[in-house]
């Protein structure tokens, strides 16, 4: 029996066009909800949204002072809002470009906290709703050459547990995510700066770097991570706020 929880219901997915956001969406989709995808890959997302009989929205989430304008125009009431788009870089703090910590900070924590924004007052008007953040094993621990990243996702958490707790008595719930690494072009780009910054040969980062910490020696699939939020979306998870999914494969248990 297919399972249609979110029959009628609405669901906007960022960063939409691969990796976790298109498995987000296709689970969500798979549900019964109605997705609108936005990621800044036109052609990508345009072509998943057809797949999957949803809207595209091509935006770029990093130009926040434009947003607010944008979200207005795009009709993004939703019961279901995932916080997924995000970027990585790889550096030692003093080699750290600003304007690259300020384009990440404003991707994944300023658009995140405007695309809540305009959601809530539909979901508390109704008196529902669910706000996934696929946040990040680096949002409760930190690794070097990641100091945008890991800033990122620590005031995601803390972003999350806000909204859960004013939105608690109106049926609205924020819950953040966190896998470890995930066979995502993210991660796979990220190799040949780890081998320069840690001098791992690139054939070892993924063992001797990457999945170090792990108890679990694999990548997670993106699949995981987009069933976890449709799970997170059942009346059964209705109690689920204010917390974390830790998807890391044990790192955190160190």
């Amino acid at each position: 029996m297919v399972d249609r929880h979110l029959e009628g219901q609405r669901a906007v997915v960022t960063g939409a066009a691969s990796g976790i956001g298109a498995a987000c969406a296709r689970s969500l989709a798979a549900a019964g909800a109605s997705v609108v995808l936005l990621d800044r890959a036109e052609r990508a997302v345009r072509t998943l949204a057809d797949e999957l009989g949803g809207r595209a929205v091509v935006v770029d989430l990093s130009d926040t002072a434009a947003l607010p304008a944008v979200l207005a125009d795009a009709d993004l009431d939703c019961d279901v809002l995932v916080n997924n788009a995000g970027v990585q870089h790889v550096a030692r703090v003093e080699d750290f470009p600003p304007e690259q910590l300020s384009l990440m900070l404003r991707l994944m924590l300023e658009a995140p906290f405007l695309l809540a924004r305009a959601v809530l007052p539909g979901m508390y008007e109704r008196g529902r709703g669910r706000l996934i953040h696929i946040g990040s094993v680096h949002g409760h621990r930190a690794s070097p050459f990641k100091a945008a990243y890991v800033a990122a996702k620590h005031g995601l958490e803390g972003l999350s547990k806000t909204i859960a707790l004013e939105g608690g008595d109106r049926g609205v719930t924020s819950v953040v995510v966190c896998p470890g690494f995930v066979r995502t072009p993210l991660v796979e780009a990220q190799i040949a700066a780890q081998a320069r910054e840690t001098g791992v040969p690139e054939d070892r980062v993924l063992e001797d770097v990457l999945l170090h910490m792990a108890a679990v020696k694999r990548l997670l699939e993106p699949e995981e991570v987009g069933q976890t939020v449709a799970w997170l979306c059942r009346p059964e998870a209705a109690s689920m706020t204010g917390t974390s999914v830790l998807m890391d494969g044990g790192w955190s248990a160190r």
